[in-house]
């Protein structure tokens, strides 16, 4: 296992590397956490592992404001990330072992794993969202998130709800989102992985997606929630099945 710092126009992103052993040359999939989140996460380590024993090496990296990465998180933002996500992107097709790329995340990281996988429609063999945040855009633009209410056309300075707090420049680059677009750029393969039983972005909204996109795969994962706490196993499995199918 690597750690290091990827750089962002000075803004440092904290990064691990972990290669199948025995391979001088492999795949590699970038792994992005969610809002919150981080990538020592239960359900990224078992798709790292998933991913691994397949050949396939992984790069987790953590998003500004997010981890050990730099910002604080207040004040990320989808352009933010998408920006983290391209300059990682740029590094990971410099390195010499790899032979194709992959992109995968979680939950808003399965959002920005849309939006990039469009914007980088040539660079990625497949791309694999988990629990993606679709509705984001969709609730920022309602003037509700996460249990927060407010006015979405005046968008108070900070919104929160309990354990976290953002301004509402969040807010603001959220409302102009609109994945549609990313996902129609799209012509690779996709794998969504999503709980039937997801408390925070309804499964209906991996349904739409799925059939939104040209090459699309939705594996449910029945009874499960967000973070696949209740069957990390069938996750793990999912990831394993697709990278054994030779996608």
């Amino acid at each position: 296992m690597k750690e290091f710092y990827i750089d962002c126009d000075g803004i440092r992103l904290h990064s691990k590397l972990k290669k199948p052993e025995g391979l001088d040359k492999c795949p590699l999939c970038i792994l992005i956490h969610g809002f919150t989140g981080q990538m020592e996460e239960d359900h990224l380590i078992a798709v790292q592992d998933a991913m691994v024993s397949c050949g396939v090496a992984v790069l987790r990296v953590e998003m500004y404001g997010h981890g050990k990465s730099d910002g604080e998180f207040k004040n990320h933002t989808l352009y933010k990330w998408i920006a983290n996500a391209l300059a990682v992107v740029k590094y990971a097709k410099k390195l010499n072992f790899v032979t194709d790329l992959y992109l995968s995340g979680h939950s808003q990281g399965g959002l920005l794993t849309i939006l990039v996988g469009g914007m980088c429609n040539d660079d990625f063999k497949a791309i694999i969202p988990l629990s993606p945040a679709l509705c984001i855009p969709v609730d920022a633009r309602k003037g509700s998130m996460l249990g927060a209410e407010f006015d979405p056309l005046h968008i108070p300075e900070t919104i929160g709800s309990g354990d976290w707090e953002l301004s509402a420049d969040y807010v603001r680059v959220a409302q102009t989102i609109h994945p549609e677009d990313e996902i129609a750029r799209y012509e690779g393969p996709v794998l969504i992985i999503h709980g039937t039983d997801d408390e925070t972005v309804p499964f209906s909204y991996a349904e739409q997606a799925q059939k939104l996109y040209k090459n699309a795969k939705l594996v449910a994962i029945k009874g499960d929630d967000h973070c696949f706490t209740r069957h990390v196993d069938k996750l793990a499995e999912a990831v394993k099945k697709f990278f054994e199918a030779g996608v």
